[in-house]
């Protein structure tokens, strides 16, 4: 009788899954991604010129010197089956023309609003309903302080009673990290019809 050789189990590479972090100008999207990638996040920074500080409202993030112009990315492996690759979009609405292409094949959205400046967030909030993503809102912070409650918040954009509506700090990775498994999971539910 011959001996059993063990059979080698193939590894198999996590899922990639596309995320999108969007919302207004300064809310915290690059900020966010770098919390939570694990590899040097590609940004496409550029300095806020005189003449952009015309255009975006800098009053309430008087330290933000620098904008996204086209787009964030980063990756964060969840477990060994899924890994997701995070693409930011740029928050100002001339760049909005990019948005269709960055956001593109994703699974699902994660909006960042700033409580201070609700009004910025619609864009975004319109875009992904328009689009059909699944999203969630994730209402940053600001020095640990949250300007409305969630409820409020929630009221206020007239988003859908499924849309979940969270608190996080976009400088926390395990925050980013519990924010984007919402996402996940709203995406999850909505493609088995719940």
């Amino acid at each position: 009788m011959t001996e059993a050789t063990p059979t080698a189990t193939a590894v198999r590479p996590p899922q990639p899954v596309k995320m999108v972090i969007s919302g207004g100008f300064g809310v915290g999207k690059t900020t966010a991604i770098g919390a939570v990638s694990e590899i040097e996040p590609l940004t496409t920074e550029a300095a806020i010129t005189e003449v952009a500080a015309g255009v975006d409202d800098t009053s309430l993030t008087p330290r933000k010197t620098t904008t996204t112009v086209a787009m964030d990315f980063g990756c964060l492996t969840l477990d060994p089956t899924l890994k997701l690759y995070i693409f930011g979009t740029p928050g100002q609405d001339r760049f909005g023309f990019m948005w269709k292409d960055v956001t593109a094949g994703a699974l699902g959205a994660l909006v960042v609003v700033d409580s201070r400046r609700l009004d910025e967030c619609f864009p975004a909030v319109d875009y992904f309903e328009r689009e059909g993503t699944p999203f969630a809102i994730a209402v940053n912070a600001f020095d640990g302080v949250l300007s409305h409650s969630l409820p409020a918040v929630r009221s206020a954009l007239d988003v859908a009673p499924e849309v979940p509506v969270v608190a996080f700090d976009a400088r926390s990775a395990d925050s980013v990290r519990e924010s984007l498994i919402v996402v996940l999971e709203h995406a999850l539910m909505r493609a088995r019809g719940y």
